[in-house]
Parts: C-alpha cells; sequence; structure tokens
C-alpha cells in the first residue's frame, strides 16, 4: 500500500511518498530532512494530534485551550467528551494546567489566554 502526505513539520510541504507492508513503514521518499521521515513513520504507524479548543467559564465566557502536547489521535473525541464537559472558574493564566494528564495520555490541557 502506498500513501501520500504533505509533511507539517515545517513550511517546506514536501511531498511525501510513504510505502506501508504489513502494517510497517517500508520506505519512504520525498522528504528533505530527517524530520520529514520521521513524520512520515509517525503519521502512518501512530498518529498524534495537538488538541485546540475552548473550555466553558462559570460566568458563561469561553476559555480558549490546547494540550500542551500530541495524543494519540484514536483518544481525541474521548479528550473533547472530556474538555466539554469541563466548566471552570475565572481567573486563568496562559499555560495554567487546567485538566492534568488527559486520558492517561500524559498530556495537560492548558489555558492559551489570561482571563479575569
Amino acid at each position: 500500500m502506498v500513501r501520500e502526505l504533505t509533511c507539517i513539520v515545517c513550511p517546506k510541504g514536501c511531498q511525501l511518498r510513504v510505502e506501508l507492508e504489513d502494517g510497517a513503514v517500508k520506505s519512504v521518499t520525498g522528504h528533505t530532512c530527517p524530520r520529514g521521515l520521521q513524520y512520515a513513520n509517525d503519521e502512518c504507524i501512530h498518529p498524534m494530534r495537538t488538541v485546540t479548543s475552548t473550555v466553558r467559564a462559570t460566568d458563561g465566557r469561553v476559555v480558549p485551550v490546547k494540550t500542551d502536547r500530541t495524543i494519540p489521535k484514536e483518544t481525541m473525541f474521548a479528550c473533547m467528551k472530556l474538555i466539554n464537559a469541563t466548566v471552570i472558574e475565572l481567573p486563568v493564566s496562559v499555560g495554567q494546567i487546567l485538566l492534568p494528564d488527559l486520558l492517561g495520555t500524559g498530556a495537560n490541557l492548558v489555558a492559551t489566554a489570561n482571563m479575569e
């Protein structure tokens, strides 16, 4: 099986061609740096994503949030269910951990804005 990807690690946007065999990466072409090679392997074998969203505050406003590291793609819906059920008290500061260790992924949900 062959997958074609656009690398998102840097602005170059290399066009990658990944050959897969029995669930493993057989070869990668099109990358111009080691990071592109790593991206292709990760994306085809175990895709990871950063989650960006908002959390409700008790006063009705919303606070922008994101995970402080990537999480496995397959956990995103469960993660969003938890985020959507969360209501926080203000004030919050940029980088403040609102939900630690989301679903055991090691990623924390942090505020991305200061709000009083």
